[in-house]
Protein backbone atom coordinates (compact mmCIF):
# COMPACT_ATOMS: atom_id res chain seq x y z
CA UNK A 1 0.00 0.00 0.00
CA UNK A 2 1.51 3.42 -1.25
CA UNK A 3 1.36 5.96 1.77
CA UNK A 4 2.21 9.61 1.22
CA UNK A 5 2.33 12.24 3.93
CA UNK A 6 2.52 15.69 2.91
CA UNK A 7 4.95 17.71 5.10
CA UNK A 8 6.52 14.96 6.51
CA UNK A 9 9.99 15.80 6.78
CA UNK A 10 9.18 17.71 9.79
CA UNK A 11 7.46 17.48 12.99
CA UNK A 12 4.59 14.68 13.48
CA UNK A 13 4.15 13.87 9.90
CA UNK A 14 7.86 12.76 10.08
CA UNK A 15 7.56 10.71 13.12
CA UNK A 16 4.36 9.01 11.19
CA UNK A 17 6.32 8.80 7.93
CA UNK A 18 8.79 6.57 10.36
CA UNK A 19 6.15 4.33 12.14
CA UNK A 20 4.24 3.86 8.82
CA UNK A 21 7.72 2.37 7.24
CA UNK A 22 8.34 0.50 10.03
CA UNK A 23 5.07 -1.03 10.04
CA UNK A 24 5.91 -2.25 6.00
CA UNK A 25 3.99 0.23 4.27
CA UNK A 26 5.40 2.33 0.73
CA UNK A 27 6.03 5.49 2.32
CA UNK A 28 6.50 8.82 0.28
CA UNK A 29 6.78 12.25 2.15
CA UNK A 30 6.82 15.58 0.44
CA UNK A 31 8.21 19.07 1.81
CA UNK A 32 8.92 22.27 0.02
CA UNK A 33 12.45 22.77 1.47
CA UNK A 34 14.37 19.64 -1.35
CA UNK A 35 17.50 20.10 0.84
CA UNK A 36 15.74 18.91 4.07
CA UNK A 37 13.96 16.75 2.31
CA UNK A 38 16.50 14.72 0.36
CA UNK A 39 18.21 14.67 3.99
CA UNK A 40 15.29 13.04 5.57
CA UNK A 41 15.21 10.38 2.46
CA UNK A 42 18.49 9.84 2.61
CA UNK A 43 18.62 9.37 6.61
CA UNK A 44 15.07 7.42 7.00
CA UNK A 45 15.37 5.74 4.05
CA UNK A 46 11.73 7.37 2.66
CA UNK A 47 11.17 8.19 -0.93
CA UNK A 48 10.81 12.17 -1.18
CA UNK A 49 9.17 14.47 -3.54
CA UNK A 50 8.29 18.25 -3.95
CA UNK A 51 5.15 17.46 -5.80
CA UNK A 52 2.09 16.81 -3.58
CA UNK A 53 -0.05 16.35 -6.64
CA UNK A 54 2.12 13.64 -8.14
CA UNK A 55 2.53 12.19 -4.77
CA UNK A 56 -1.55 12.43 -4.10
CA UNK A 57 -2.38 10.77 -7.45
CA UNK A 58 -0.18 7.70 -6.95
CA UNK A 59 -0.91 7.25 -2.92
CA UNK A 60 -3.50 4.62 -1.35
CA UNK A 61 -3.74 6.99 1.28
CA UNK A 62 -2.87 10.61 1.66
CA UNK A 63 -1.79 12.14 4.92
CA UNK A 64 -1.84 16.16 5.10
CA UNK A 65 0.47 17.30 7.79
CA UNK A 66 1.39 20.77 7.07
CA UNK A 67 1.59 23.77 9.24
CA UNK A 68 -2.25 24.46 9.98
CA UNK A 69 -2.76 27.35 8.21
CA UNK A 70 -1.93 25.60 5.28
CA UNK A 71 -4.42 22.60 5.20
CA UNK A 72 -6.93 23.52 3.40
CA UNK A 73 -4.95 25.11 0.76
CA UNK A 74 -2.94 21.79 0.75
CA UNK A 75 -6.42 20.15 0.48
CA UNK A 76 -8.09 22.57 -2.48
CA UNK A 77 -4.94 21.64 -4.11
CA UNK A 78 -4.11 17.96 -4.25
CA UNK A 79 -8.33 17.29 -4.33
CA UNK A 80 -8.41 16.78 -8.43
CA UNK A 81 -5.45 14.85 -8.60
CA UNK A 82 -6.56 12.03 -5.71
CA UNK A 83 -6.47 8.82 -6.60
CA UNK A 84 -9.98 7.31 -7.00
CA UNK A 85 -11.02 4.95 -4.20
CA UNK A 86 -8.13 6.60 -2.21
CA UNK A 87 -8.59 8.16 1.26
CA UNK A 88 -7.48 11.30 2.61
CA UNK A 89 -6.92 12.17 5.97
CA UNK A 90 -5.33 15.27 7.86
CA UNK A 91 -3.80 15.54 10.98
CA UNK A 92 -3.99 18.86 12.16
CA UNK A 93 -5.46 19.78 16.46
CA UNK A 94 -8.33 21.93 14.53
CA UNK A 95 -10.98 20.01 12.76
CA UNK A 96 -14.14 22.24 11.69
CA UNK A 97 -11.77 23.93 8.66
CA UNK A 98 -10.34 20.84 7.24
CA UNK A 99 -13.49 18.62 7.82
CA UNK A 100 -15.79 21.76 5.72
CA UNK A 101 -12.66 21.96 2.80
CA UNK A 102 -12.71 18.32 2.57
CA UNK A 103 -16.43 17.92 2.20
CA UNK A 104 -16.47 20.62 0.11
CA UNK A 105 -13.62 19.97 -2.55
CA UNK A 106 -13.04 15.98 -2.02
CA UNK A 107 -14.73 13.85 -4.67
CA UNK A 108 -17.45 11.17 -4.41
CA UNK A 109 -14.71 8.54 -5.36
CA UNK A 110 -12.49 9.56 -2.46
CA UNK A 111 -12.92 8.89 1.86
CA UNK A 112 -12.10 11.60 3.93
CA UNK A 113 -11.59 11.15 7.92
CA UNK A 114 -10.29 14.07 9.46
CA UNK A 115 -8.25 12.66 11.88
CA UNK A 116 -6.38 13.98 14.94
CA UNK A 117 -3.35 12.14 17.11
CA UNK A 118 -3.72 13.97 20.07
CA UNK A 119 0.09 13.89 20.92
CA UNK A 120 3.51 15.47 19.76
CA UNK A 121 6.09 14.24 17.34
CA UNK A 122 8.42 12.63 20.20
CA UNK A 123 5.96 9.68 20.50
CA UNK A 124 6.81 6.41 19.00
CA UNK A 125 3.82 4.14 19.60
CA UNK A 126 0.21 4.32 19.35
CA UNK A 127 -0.37 2.24 22.50
CA UNK A 128 -2.38 4.16 24.81
CA UNK A 129 -2.54 7.21 22.59
CA UNK A 130 -5.80 9.15 21.78
CA UNK A 131 -6.66 9.43 17.82
CA UNK A 132 -9.75 11.45 17.53
CA UNK A 133 -11.56 11.23 14.27
CA UNK A 134 -14.12 13.09 13.02
CA UNK A 135 -15.84 11.52 9.91
CA UNK A 136 -18.29 12.83 7.39
CA UNK A 137 -19.61 8.87 6.29
CA UNK A 138 -17.62 5.42 7.20
CA UNK A 139 -16.95 3.69 4.32
CA UNK A 140 -14.50 0.99 4.17
CA UNK A 141 -11.38 2.78 4.46
CA UNK A 142 -12.91 3.91 7.95
CA UNK A 143 -13.40 -0.22 8.94
CA UNK A 144 -9.64 -0.45 8.17
CA UNK A 145 -8.80 2.24 10.05
CA UNK A 146 -10.63 1.33 13.52
CA UNK A 147 -8.96 -1.74 12.95
CA UNK A 148 -5.38 -0.96 12.30
CA UNK A 149 -5.73 1.44 16.01
CA UNK A 150 -7.02 -1.00 17.48
CA UNK A 151 -4.45 -3.82 16.44
CA UNK A 152 -2.18 -0.91 18.02
CA UNK A 153 -3.58 -0.70 21.25
CA UNK A 154 -4.57 2.91 20.50
CA UNK A 155 -7.73 4.95 22.40
CA UNK A 156 -9.86 6.07 19.38
CA UNK A 157 -12.37 9.41 20.17
CA UNK A 158 -15.00 9.64 17.66
CA UNK A 159 -16.61 12.65 18.25
CA UNK A 160 -17.83 16.05 15.84
CA UNK A 161 -15.53 19.08 14.65
CA UNK A 162 -17.45 21.56 16.38
CA UNK A 163 -17.19 19.22 19.86
CA UNK A 164 -13.44 18.20 18.70
CA UNK A 165 -12.47 22.09 18.56
CA UNK A 166 -14.76 23.16 21.50
CA UNK A 167 -12.58 20.34 23.57
CA UNK A 168 -9.43 21.72 22.04
CA UNK A 169 -9.87 25.28 23.14
CA UNK A 170 -9.70 24.19 26.94
CA UNK A 171 -7.19 21.23 26.21
CA UNK A 172 -4.76 22.97 23.93
CA UNK A 173 -5.37 26.89 23.70
CA UNK A 174 -6.39 27.14 27.69
CA UNK A 175 -3.41 25.07 28.63
CA UNK A 176 -1.05 26.63 26.19
CA UNK A 177 -2.04 29.68 27.00
CA UNK A 178 -1.82 29.88 30.52
CA UNK A 179 1.12 28.03 30.39
CA UNK A 180 3.50 30.56 28.17
CA UNK A 181 1.78 33.91 30.36
CA UNK A 182 3.33 31.85 33.37
CA UNK A 183 6.49 31.51 32.13
CA UNK A 184 6.53 34.86 30.15
CA UNK A 185 5.38 36.31 33.88
CA UNK A 186 8.87 34.37 35.43
CA UNK A 187 11.06 36.33 32.79
CA UNK A 188 9.59 40.02 33.67
CA UNK A 189 10.19 39.11 37.39
CA UNK A 190 13.60 38.36 36.12
CA UNK A 191 13.69 34.92 38.30
CA UNK A 192 16.15 32.50 37.41
CA UNK A 193 14.10 29.71 37.50
CA UNK A 194 17.35 27.43 38.70
CA UNK A 195 16.97 29.26 41.97
CA UNK A 196 13.58 28.20 42.33
CA UNK A 197 13.50 24.62 42.10
CA UNK A 198 15.89 24.63 45.43
CA UNK A 199 13.35 25.97 47.17
CA UNK A 200 10.55 23.74 45.44
CA UNK A 201 7.96 21.25 46.23
CA UNK A 202 7.55 18.27 43.72
CA UNK A 203 4.52 19.41 42.08
CA UNK A 204 6.57 22.94 41.35
CA UNK A 205 8.96 20.57 39.48
CA UNK A 206 6.73 18.87 37.71
CA UNK A 207 4.85 22.43 36.20
CA UNK A 208 7.86 23.68 35.29
CA UNK A 209 8.66 20.47 33.34
CA UNK A 210 5.11 20.83 31.63
CA UNK A 211 6.21 24.51 30.32
CA UNK A 212 9.41 23.96 29.67
CA UNK A 213 7.86 21.00 27.29
CA UNK A 214 5.16 23.46 26.08
CA UNK A 215 7.50 26.31 25.47
CA UNK A 216 10.24 24.56 23.59
CA UNK A 217 7.66 23.49 21.42
CA UNK A 218 7.31 25.16 17.70
CA UNK A 219 5.93 28.61 18.29
CA UNK A 220 5.13 28.96 15.07
CA UNK A 221 2.66 25.67 15.61
CA UNK A 222 1.71 27.12 18.30
CA UNK A 223 0.47 30.58 17.40
CA UNK A 224 -1.48 28.62 14.80
CA UNK A 225 -3.14 26.08 17.48
CA UNK A 226 -3.94 29.39 19.35
CA UNK A 227 -5.16 31.62 15.77
CA UNK A 228 -6.94 29.06 13.91
CA UNK A 229 -9.63 27.37 16.46
CA UNK A 230 -12.24 29.62 16.33
CA UNK A 231 -13.11 28.88 20.05
CA UNK A 232 -9.79 30.11 20.66
CA UNK A 233 -10.60 33.86 21.15
CA UNK A 234 -13.62 33.41 23.97
CA UNK A 235 -11.18 31.04 26.01
CA UNK A 236 -8.44 33.51 25.98
CA UNK A 237 -10.92 36.31 27.06
CA UNK A 238 -12.09 34.14 29.84
CA UNK A 239 -8.63 33.40 31.50
CA UNK A 240 -7.82 37.58 31.16
CA UNK A 241 -11.28 37.63 33.01
CA UNK A 242 -10.59 35.07 35.58
CA UNK A 243 -7.13 36.60 36.04
CA UNK A 244 -8.72 40.31 36.78
CA UNK A 245 -10.92 38.92 39.10
CA UNK A 246 -8.32 37.17 41.09
CA UNK A 247 -6.15 39.96 40.95
CA UNK A 248 -8.83 42.59 42.00
CA UNK A 249 -10.35 40.04 45.09
CA UNK A 250 -6.59 39.73 46.59
CA UNK A 251 -5.69 43.69 45.85
CA UNK A 252 -9.33 44.21 47.57
CA UNK A 253 -8.83 42.43 50.33
CA UNK A 254 -11.73 40.63 49.60
CA UNK A 255 -10.95 37.25 51.25
CA UNK A 256 -14.71 35.99 50.98
CA UNK A 257 -14.74 37.04 46.93
CA UNK A 258 -11.19 34.87 46.56
CA UNK A 259 -12.85 31.95 48.78
CA UNK A 260 -16.22 31.82 46.20
CA UNK A 261 -13.90 31.99 43.12
CA UNK A 262 -11.75 29.32 44.36
CA UNK A 263 -14.55 26.81 45.80
CA UNK A 264 -16.56 27.29 42.80
CA UNK A 265 -13.89 26.42 40.51
CA UNK A 266 -12.76 23.35 43.14
CA UNK A 267 -16.27 21.87 42.69
CA UNK A 268 -16.09 22.24 38.70
CA UNK A 269 -13.42 19.76 38.63
CA UNK A 270 -14.22 16.46 37.98
CA UNK A 271 -13.65 13.88 40.67
CA UNK A 272 -10.91 15.71 42.83
CA UNK A 273 -10.15 12.20 44.80
CA UNK A 274 -9.13 10.77 41.43
CA UNK A 275 -7.26 14.12 40.69
CA UNK A 276 -5.24 14.15 43.69
CA UNK A 277 -4.82 10.27 42.98
CA UNK A 278 -3.34 10.92 39.57
CA UNK A 279 -1.36 13.88 40.46
CA UNK A 280 0.48 11.41 43.64
CA UNK A 281 1.00 9.00 40.94
CA UNK A 282 2.82 11.65 38.72
CA UNK A 283 4.64 12.85 41.44
CA UNK A 284 5.86 9.43 43.28
CA UNK A 285 8.48 8.71 40.62
CA UNK A 286 9.94 11.87 41.08
CA UNK A 287 10.45 12.03 44.52
CA UNK A 288 11.16 8.20 44.56
CA UNK A 289 14.37 8.92 42.52
CA UNK A 290 15.81 12.14 44.45
CA UNK A 291 15.20 9.87 47.61
CA UNK A 292 17.52 7.03 45.46
CA UNK A 293 19.55 9.55 44.46
CA UNK A 294 20.18 10.59 48.04
CA UNK A 295 21.03 7.39 49.32
CA UNK A 296 23.19 6.66 46.43
CA UNK A 297 25.80 9.19 47.24
CA UNK A 298 29.42 7.76 47.14
CA UNK A 299 28.02 4.31 45.92
CA UNK A 300 27.50 2.67 42.50
CA UNK A 301 24.88 3.79 40.09
CA UNK A 302 23.70 3.20 36.48
CA UNK A 303 20.85 5.26 34.94
CA UNK A 304 19.44 5.27 31.66
CA UNK A 305 18.96 8.04 29.43
CA UNK A 306 15.17 7.89 28.20
CA UNK A 307 15.30 9.42 24.95
CA UNK A 308 18.67 7.61 23.64
CA UNK A 309 18.61 4.25 25.60
CA UNK A 310 22.38 5.00 26.66
CA UNK A 311 23.31 3.58 29.95
CA UNK A 312 25.79 5.90 32.32
CA UNK A 313 27.41 4.19 35.02
CA UNK A 314 29.85 4.72 37.98
CA UNK A 315 29.63 6.67 41.39
CA UNK A 316 26.87 9.08 42.07
CA UNK A 317 29.33 11.86 42.98
CA UNK A 318 26.87 14.83 43.52
CA UNK A 319 23.30 15.69 43.56
CA UNK A 320 21.24 18.77 42.74
CA UNK A 321 17.46 19.91 42.26
CA UNK A 322 18.02 19.07 38.35
CA UNK A 323 21.50 16.72 37.90
CA UNK A 324 23.41 14.27 39.04
CA UNK A 325 27.11 14.10 38.76
CA UNK A 326 28.43 10.54 37.90
CA UNK A 327 32.08 9.86 38.13
CA UNK A 328 32.85 6.90 35.51
CA UNK A 329 35.63 4.55 35.90
CA UNK A 330 36.49 4.11 32.79
CA UNK A 331 37.31 8.04 32.65
CA UNK A 332 38.66 10.90 34.14
CA UNK A 333 35.84 13.72 33.71
CA UNK A 334 32.33 13.55 35.39
CA UNK A 335 29.09 12.88 33.80
CA UNK A 336 26.55 15.67 34.32
CA UNK A 337 22.80 14.08 34.01
CA UNK A 338 19.68 15.64 33.66
CA UNK A 339 17.45 14.37 36.41
CA UNK A 340 14.10 14.56 34.44
CA UNK A 341 15.59 12.46 31.13
CA UNK A 342 16.95 9.44 33.42
CA UNK A 343 15.46 6.41 35.26
CA UNK A 344 17.29 4.41 37.07
CA UNK A 345 18.43 0.58 35.93
CA UNK A 346 16.79 -1.88 38.02
CA UNK A 347 19.11 -4.80 39.57
CA UNK A 348 18.45 -7.16 37.11
CA UNK A 349 18.70 -4.55 34.53
CA UNK A 350 22.29 -3.66 36.31
CA UNK A 351 23.33 -7.20 35.83
CA UNK A 352 22.60 -7.45 32.89
CA UNK A 353 24.05 -4.58 31.46
CA UNK A 354 27.54 -5.51 33.90
CA UNK A 355 27.44 -8.99 32.24
CA UNK A 356 27.17 -7.34 28.36
CA UNK A 357 29.63 -3.59 29.20
CA UNK A 358 31.86 -4.32 32.06
CA UNK A 359 35.07 -7.02 31.70
CA UNK A 360 35.12 -9.84 33.98
CA UNK A 361 36.40 -12.40 35.27
CA UNK A 362 35.95 -16.08 36.75
CA UNK A 363 37.12 -17.09 39.46
CA UNK A 364 36.94 -20.49 41.29
CA UNK A 365 35.84 -20.85 45.12
CA UNK A 366 35.86 -24.67 47.08
CA UNK A 367 33.88 -24.27 50.40
CA UNK A 368 33.09 -28.04 53.05
CA UNK A 369 29.52 -28.25 53.78
CA UNK A 370 27.40 -30.53 54.89
CA UNK A 371 26.42 -33.20 53.40
CA UNK A 372 22.40 -32.06 53.83
CA UNK A 373 23.66 -28.71 52.24
CA UNK A 374 21.70 -28.05 48.96
CA UNK A 375 24.00 -27.04 46.47
CA UNK A 376 21.82 -25.00 43.75
CA UNK A 377 20.03 -22.96 46.76
CA UNK A 378 23.17 -21.86 47.60
CA UNK A 379 24.17 -21.04 44.21
CA UNK A 380 21.37 -18.82 43.84
CA UNK A 381 21.86 -16.57 46.48
CA UNK A 382 25.11 -16.54 45.33
CA UNK A 383 23.70 -14.77 42.00
CA UNK A 384 21.94 -12.53 43.68
CA UNK A 385 25.09 -10.57 44.93
CA UNK A 386 26.19 -7.72 43.86
CA UNK A 387 28.82 -7.49 40.94
CA UNK A 388 28.23 -11.58 40.69
CA UNK A 389 27.11 -11.88 36.92
CA UNK A 390 27.34 -15.92 36.91
CA UNK A 391 27.60 -18.96 39.02
CA UNK A 392 28.20 -22.40 38.18
CA UNK A 393 28.76 -25.51 40.40
CA UNK A 394 31.42 -27.51 39.97
CA UNK A 395 32.85 -30.54 41.42
CA UNK A 396 30.95 -32.01 44.24
CA UNK A 397 32.64 -34.74 45.87
CA UNK A 398 33.83 -36.55 49.25
CA UNK A 399 36.63 -36.13 51.09
CA UNK A 400 36.65 -39.57 53.29
CA UNK A 401 40.18 -38.07 55.50
CA UNK A 402 37.73 -35.44 56.67
CA UNK A 403 33.98 -35.83 58.71
CA UNK A 404 32.72 -38.47 56.40
CA UNK A 405 29.18 -36.20 56.84
CA UNK A 406 30.77 -33.14 55.30
CA UNK A 407 31.36 -32.46 51.56
CA UNK A 408 33.52 -30.55 49.54
CA UNK A 409 31.63 -28.38 46.59
CA UNK A 410 33.24 -25.85 44.73
CA UNK A 411 31.74 -22.73 42.63
CA UNK A 412 32.68 -21.11 39.23
CA UNK A 413 31.82 -17.36 40.13
CA UNK A 414 32.17 -14.87 37.14
CA UNK A 415 32.34 -11.09 38.33
CA UNK A 416 33.17 -7.61 37.99
CA UNK A 417 34.70 -6.75 40.43
CA UNK A 418 36.76 -9.37 42.26
CA UNK A 419 36.64 -7.61 45.69
CA UNK A 420 33.05 -9.38 46.21
CA UNK A 421 34.77 -12.29 46.35
CA UNK A 422 35.23 -11.20 49.74
CA UNK A 423 31.69 -10.77 50.16
CA UNK A 424 30.85 -14.25 48.52
CA UNK A 425 33.08 -16.11 51.17
CA UNK A 426 31.50 -14.72 54.17
CA UNK A 427 27.84 -15.69 52.52
CA UNK A 428 29.05 -19.10 52.45
CA UNK A 429 30.52 -18.80 56.01
CA UNK A 430 27.06 -17.74 56.83
CA UNK A 431 25.86 -21.23 55.51
CA UNK A 432 28.13 -22.88 57.83
CA UNK A 433 30.91 -23.68 55.49
CA UNK A 434 34.55 -23.74 55.86
CA UNK A 435 36.01 -22.22 52.80
CA UNK A 436 39.27 -23.12 51.27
Amino acid sequence: MKIGVLGGTKGLGKTIAIFLKKEGFDVTVTGRDTTVGSKISKELKIKYSDDNKEIASLSDIVIVSVPIDSICDVIIEISTHLKPGSLILDVASVKEKPFNIMKKYIPNNVEFIPTHPIFGPRTTTLEGQIIALTPENKGEWYEKLIKFLNDHKAMILEVSPKEHDKMMGIVQILTHFSYISTASTILKLGVDIKATRKFASPIYNLMIDIIGRITSQNPYLTYSIQRENECGEVVRDAFAKSVNEIKEAISNNNKEKFFDIVNKATKNIDNISSALGRSDKAIDPFTKKISHFKDSINKELAVKDIYSNKVHFGILDEISPDFITLNPSNSSSNTRLKIANIEVLSYSELIEWKKNNLPSKVYNIGAIFSKNSKPNIIKDTIKKMPDVIEVKIGKIYSDHQNDENMVNISFSIKTSDKKSLKKVKTLLEGFGAIVN
